[in-house]
């Protein structure tokens, strides 16, 4: 056995292992004073990487959380005011369908009608005007895609969420197929003889049917006349034209492959080919075209960008004209500016949904619709006269139609996008939180069974150092 007392090595060795349970003795009470295993770089190179990735990603659900939750508050604020504008045009229809009752109304009843009407129709511009949530118009028609057609017989319509904003020259409109109407045409006249003989007509429209029988000793004209207040009064939209030469057309009002009916005749060639068959009408044609070279889909006279088209998509233009695209040239152009409400609601970047919100004011309320008064939207409804009470009637109801639809758009949005989406963040949230806390966090019971570990040999290696210095002790004896 060799006796040194240069270098004690046991000394050095209980040393060296006592320092390193003074190092784990202090890692661990880290540990435990911060609830995480995890608080340096150095306890997990690794762990620490994708533990920080989690957390961001942890964070940004939160705040997806959160932003979904304002912008459920924002469509409740829209859809609550819309609520208020699908009452107020039902009471615009009742007082419509009062002022329609012209054997019983005087003029000052009318008047009054009148006045009750545009007094709703102001209370529905000033819901337009100012619904507001925060300092965002809501309604007014500025938190949607809005555009404007350029060109003999194109018409902007509408715009989606998803539509982009054109460029300066606005996006090229090329039309290959023009829009017709359901149509019958008579090959043979109607003659007074015919009408004599009890001539037989029969039209079914839109699940409605009418069967005219003509009155022998009236004319041509007179039977004609009463044929087509029938259909009027059948609610039937046809349109009957009487031409020169004696023979007649039903045509329907409206444009497009959608629009059919059918007809027969008891003699062959007055409406249909053969005598006492039905026959069905010559289907008409949707309009057919591209905008910005890009593919849309017809119906009637509107041309709609496709879901898949990467600039026009949701984009919605009427051509009433009847001139297809000369080759090399453009029908037109319609310039749009996105405008619509976008929300981020994910936690990474373009997790993003939109909707548009359009312009209820009455003056945006059912353009277009085809009335004998010639109203142009709601706003122009006047119901001081039968015939513009009527009118007055469809005109309401394309208000009610598209205000409903309107509210059934954000309903889904808010259902079906905000709220399922908000459902999966608050999982996904829990979830992922779950996972960072089995990398990050500390077992308190192992650390604290490790601490009194650590305790115990920290005492047994101090102890030890102490008989590894009295060790050398013993050499004195030697030099005695």
């Amino acid at each position: 056995m060799a006796f040194r007392i240069n270098n004690n090595i046991s000394s050095l060795n209980t040393q060296r292992r006592l320092e390193a349970i003074n190092r784990a003795s202090t890692e661990t009470l880290e540990h435990l004073s911060s609830g995480q295993k995890i608080n340096k770089a150095a306890d997990g190179p690794a762990a620490l990487v994708i533990s920080e990735n989690m957390r961001s990603q942890i964070s940004g659900l939160n705040q997806a959380i959160d932003n979904s939750e304002q912008g459920i508050s924002m469509v409740q604020t829209a859809e609550g005011a819309l609520n208020e504008v699908n009452r107020l045009l039902v009471d615009v229809r009742q007082l419509a369908i009062h002022a329609s009752n012209a054997g019983v109304n005087d003029e000052k009843m009318l008047e009054a009608d009148q006045s009750e009407i545009q007094n709703a129709l102001a209370t529905i511009d000033r819901v337009a005007a100012n619904t507001q949530f925060g300092t965002k118009q809501l309604l007014n028609g500025s938190r949607g895609a809005n555009g404007v057609a350029n060109g003999e017989g194109l018409q902007f319509v509408s715009a989606g969420p998803d539509t982009k904003t054109s460029p300066v020259q606005g996006f090229a409109v090329k039309i290959d197929q023009t829009a017709t109407k359901s149509s019958v045409q008579g090959t043979a006249a109607l003659t007074q003889a015919i009408v004599d003989a009890g001539e037989t007509l029969t039209v079914s429209e839109g699940g409605k049917t009418v069967t005219f029988t003509t009155t022998a000793g009236e004319s041509v004209n007179s039977n004609l006349n009463e044929f087509e207040f029938r259909l009027r009064e059948a609610g039937m939209d046809l349109n009957l034209i009487r031409d020169e030469g004696g023979t007649i057309k039903l045509e329907h009002k409206e444009f497009g492959s959608d629009q059919n009916f059918s007809v027969a005749s008891s003699t062959a060639g007055v409406l249909s080919t053969v005598g006492n068959v039905t026959e069905e009408a010559m289907v008409g044609q949707d309009v057919k075209g591209t905008i910005n070279g890009e593919e849309a889909v017809g119906s009637g006279q509107i041309l709609t960008g496709k879901s898949n088209a990467p600039n026009v998509a949701g984009l919605a233009i009427r051509y009433t004209g009847d001139q297809t695209t000369p080759e090399g040239e453009t029908a037109g152009t319609v310039s749009t500016f996105q405008n619509s409400l976008r929300f981020q609601i994910g936690a990474n970047e373009g997790q993003t949904v939109s909707v548009s919100l359009r312009n209820m004011a009455s003056r945006s309320l059912a353009q277009g619709v085809k009335n004998d008064s010639e109203f142009d939207a709601l706003s122009d409804i006047d119901v001081t006269s039968f015939q513009g009470a009527q009118d007055a009637i469809k005109i309401i109801d394309k208000a009610i139609e598209e205000t409903t639809t309107e509210r059934g758009k954000l309903g889904a949005f808010q259902k079906n996008t905000l709220q399922s989406n908000l459902n999966n963040l608050r999982v996904a949230s829990e979830n992922l939180t779950a996972a960072e806390s089995v990398i990050r966090d500390a077992d308190m019971a192992q650390e604290m069974a490790d601490f009194t570990r650590n305790q115990i040999m920290m005492q047994s290696a101090t102890a030890m150092l102490a008989q590894a210095n009295q060790k050398e002790q013993v050499v004195l004896g030697l030099l005695q």
